[in-house]
């Protein structure tokens, strides 16, 4: 799919100025007149005739009457050639080739913008030169040419550049931002739309300004941020229906319907969609036309209405054909596979699929032809033919993949949110065909990649080591295992249907179990692989709050009473009412917890409670509290395992570099923060609250560290900050933010005291720029482990510490309340005195810690990931 359908009409804009000839009036007294005076009067008269022909043909043009504005700007062509007017000639040339993109005749707007370009450079008229290698740009970017189209464009640029056209040079730029978006290249798609929004803002072109944020909007879509989307779409939408722009109205309302779309929002889809095909056939613009009736294809196909699903992608795929737009005719097909697959009719889902991934081949459509490999994949798998299945979705995955080199960390953890489809498909088919192994390795190379680039990028001796680093092999998984000395339990959610387990011991063998989620009594619609997949991308829309396993989730969450776990106060958590010491407690959501995630693979962890446990968590996964799943008699899983968090296998690897790395600096200092000045957050602002307790921790635990605490009007941002970069321990008692505070989309952040000019919030963003060298932080306050939950795992402050540079972190998965939170850290710190493991000091903490507080809400929240030792 294009950014958008180009602005046309923004070109009629750069046009020649063609001036209307001037007449005087002569005396009869000098009436006079030579046969040369009379001669250069009538060419005065032809060509004024000519430009009134002219203007009235953009005139008609911007009103959407492309016929009679052709019919004006043949006539005042012929009569510019008669009277011999090279560059009102090649305006009109231009204006026509113009005028038949729009119409999708790219054949003869080819011929006609190559016919100006000949004359530009003839009277070397630089700025019709470059206008019409802008013109041809968009007919070759219209035809899925994008070498061409980047070459044309780089021309024309070159050229406003040269002359100083600020508007062309803006154009220029949305036009190359619009030809890497249909490469897949979305980092260089929003640069240069950018740069094309600050030019046009800066000359204020309201018109130029809306097609860089419609630009901008469906970049952000295919990067997954619909948010984003959303809001570039409607400032977009109120531009144009500010400068009367039907064409752009459409565009942005088109646009606004797909983004609700993948929000699973089908009713605005189509509310939206339907307006942007009214706006389409007022104009008569056939391509915007095709594509939104495949747009509504797509959202009643995802509403389960197959029949009009099908009518509106074989309406789409008779005016792409019509047109000759490949890149719709191949989404066309693409839609018609979907639709036909979900009715279960594969062999005809299988042929429009195949036919989809010819056409995306052959226009060199990486997106689509990803999307097309994964769709074919499916049908495929559902068919039964595995090892067809297998190929095609290993390739979808390596294209797929292809798409996100030269992404930021953020771009590419948002766009993988869109591809996850072939890695879970592809795990199916390895475990229909018995391949466990191959699928523990899809498995892993499906999880936290943009989390492990940027890591290994910290961690790399130069700027100049590629960021890419390869998923690891089954040798690999086996060789950390090793080197870890731990159990690691790999868990992958696909989608309602099955939980796959692996489990990998220190001695390499490898052992799989599978766990059916349809058997799960969650009242939940079903989903199935094919839901909500584009036709161009084989994206998923599917929330993962939506699945049963979440739901089970949050039901175990909530008989914690940790549920709302949201909120800024550590101290007002809620817990249970009061037990007896010493008395067990049954939680049957957490038996039902164990069940599911632990009984299946009880018979193969370690049997020394000592012996490291590392569990890898899939989705909601993460906002489980291992430590305190019960088995059938009410024994917490602690009792019987040293228990850790990563997000992925590799992680493990690249926190044991982190970790050698801080062993060679010998760091001594320690860091103690608890209960600073507390900073305001919120409109209007509002001042957390103190927290006493956690002052009274920090000088228990810098005591046990043999340093000072930092409290109250000294725990300073700018302080602290400058403190973090030489502690080789940092423990930080305050308040935790989760969706309070977001910056650069990164949730959380830490309370210290502000001054100056911060506002005391050290944020994720801001942590993810630090280069700590610290082996341990803990974060006693609340939600510190949580996040955003992605498939590269839990954005928020975990991540951005180990980023940063920290190999262990200890953080809460819930609101902790004060007093037995203080007791479980400074419990923790004398264990690790007596023993350096800070897993098993950490379970030692959380034993003592249950026999006075026996309720899990208070000794279960926290979680040690990384290194243990």
């Amino acid at each position: 799919m294009k950014l958008q359908k180009i602005g046309l009409s923004g070109l009629i804009s750069i046009l020649p100025t063609l001036t209307v000839g001037e007449f005087r009036f002569i005396p009869n007294s000098q009436f006079k007149i030579l046969n040369s005076q009379a001669l250069a009067q009538t060419q005065a008269q032809r060509k004024a005739e000519a430009d009134r022909l002219f203007k009235q043909g953009i005139q008609q043009y911007q009103i959407s009457q492309f016929q009679a504005a052709l019919q004006s700007w043949q006539q005042a062509l012929i009569i510019y050639r008669e009277i011999k007017d090279r560059q009102s000639e090649g305006a009109a040339l231009g204006s026509l080739g113009i005028a038949y993109l729009n119409l999708g005749d790219y054949a003869k707007g080819i011929e006609y913008a190559q016919q100006w370009l000949a004359i530009a450079r003839e009277i070397k008229d630089r700025q019709s030169e470059g206008a019409a290698l802008g013109s041809l740009g968009i007919a070759y970017l219209s035809l899925d040419d994008y070498a061409k189209a980047i070459e044309y464009t780089q021309q024309w640029l070159a050229i406003a550049r040269e002359i100083k056209d600020r508007q062309s040079e803006g154009k220029a730029l949305g036009n190359l931002g619009n030809a890497y978006f249909s490469l897949g290249d979305y980092a260089k798609a929003i640069e240069y739309a950018q740069q094309q929004l600050a030019i046009a803002r800066e000359i204020k072109d309201r018109q130029s300004e809306g097609a860089a944020l419609g630009n901008l909007g469906l970049a952000y879509r295919n990067l997954g941020d619909y948010a984003k989307a959303i809001e570039y779409a409607q400032q977009h939408l109120a531009i144009a229906r500010e400068i009367k722009d039907r064409d752009s109205e459409g565009n942005a309302l088109g646009n606004l319907g797909s983004a609700y779309d993948n929000l699973g929002n089908y009713a605005k889809a189509i509310e939206y969609q339907q307006q942007s095909l009214a706006i389409a056939r007022e104009i008569k613009d056939r391509r915007s036309e095709g594509k939104s009736l495949g747009n509504l294809g797509i959202a009643y196909r995802n509403l389960g209405d197959y029949a009009k699903a099908i009518e509106y992608a074989q309406q789409h795929l008779a005016i792409a054909r019509e047109i000759k737009d490949r890149q719709s005719e191949g989404i066309a097909l693409g839609n018609l596979g979907n639709a036909y697959r979900n009715l279960g009719d594969y062999a005809k889902a299988i042929e429009y699929t195949q036919q989809q991934l010819a056409v995306a081949r052959e226009i060199k459509d990486r997106d689509s032809e990803g999307g097309a490999l994964n769709n074919l994949g499916l049908a495929l798998y559902k068919s039964g033919d595995l090892p067809a299945a297998e190929k095609n979705l290993l390739d979808s995955i390596k294209v797929l993949e292809s798409l996100r080199a030269g992404l930021d960390d953020a771009n590419k953890v948002s766009i993988f949110e869109t591809q996850t489809n072939p890695y879970l498909i592809l795990q199916q088919v390895f475990i229909a065909r018995k391949k466990t192994n191959d699928a523990l390795e899809i498995a892993e190379r499906g999880r936290a990649r943009a989390f492990v680039e940027l890591l290994a990028s910290r961690l790399a001796p130069s700027a100049s080591v590629p960021t890419t680093i390869n998923p690891p092999n089954i040798q690999q998984i086996q060789k950390i295992a090793k080197e870890q000395n731990a159990t690691l339990v790999e868990y992958s959610t696909i989608w309602n249907e099955a939980l796959y387990i692996w489990v990998i011991k220190p001695t390499g063998e490898i052992t799989f179990r599978s766990v059916d989620l349809k058997s799960l009594d969650i009242n939940l619609p079903e989903a199935t692989e094919g839901t909500r997949v584009s036709a161009a991308t084989g994206r998923r829309g599917l929330n993962e709050q939506d699945t049963a396993l979440a739901e089970m989730i949050r039901g175990t969450r909530e008989a914690l009473g940790v549920s709302a776990g949201d909120t800024a106060n550590k101290q007002t958590a809620n817990p249970p009412a009061s037990t007896p010491a010493n008395s067990r407690i049954i939680y049957p959501k957490l038996q039902q917890s164990y069940q599911l995630l632990i009984q299946p693979i009880a018979d193969l962890l370690p049997t020394d409670p000592n012996a490291p446990v590392i569990f890898i968590p899939h989705k909601s996964l993460f906002l489980v509290p291992f430590v305190a799943l019960q088995d059938p008699t009410g024994q917490y899983l602690i009792e019987k395992h040293t228990i850790l968090t990563a997000p992925a296998i590799q992680i493990l690897d690249l926190t044991r570099r982190s970790r050698q790395k801080v062993r060679q600096l010998s760091l001594q200092n320690n860091l103690v923060i608890g209960n600073p000045i507390m900073p305001k957050i919120g409109n209007p602002p509002r001042q957390l609250a103190p927290l006493p307790g956690s002052e009274q921790e920090a000088i228990t635990i810098a005591q046990l560290l043999n340093t000072k605490p930092i409290t109250g009007s000294q725990a300073t941002k700018a302080s602290i900050v400058q403190q973090m970069l030489k502690a080789r321990i940092i423990h930080l008692a305050t308040h935790g933010l989760l969706n309070e505070v977001k910056r650069r989309d990164l949730p959380g952040a830490i309370a210290l005291a502000p001054s100056g000019n911060d506002d005391g919030l050290l944020t994720s963003s801001e942590i993810l720029d630090l280069k700590l060298n610290a082996e341990l932080v803990v974060l006693s306050a609340c939600n510190t482990g949580r996040g955003k939950l992605t498939g590269d795992g839990v954005l928020g402050l975990s991540r951005a510490l180990i980023s940063a540079g920290v190999s262990s972190i200890i953080v809460s998965l819930w609101l902790v309340p004060d007093e037995p939170t203080a007791e479980l850290m400074a419990e923790f710190y004398r264990q690790l005195q007596k023993n350096p493991n800070k897993a098993q000091a950490l379970r030692q903490a959380m034993l003592m810690t249950m026999k006075m507080h026996p309720t899990p809400q208070d000794w279960a929240a926290f979680t040690l990931i990384g290194e243990a030792e």
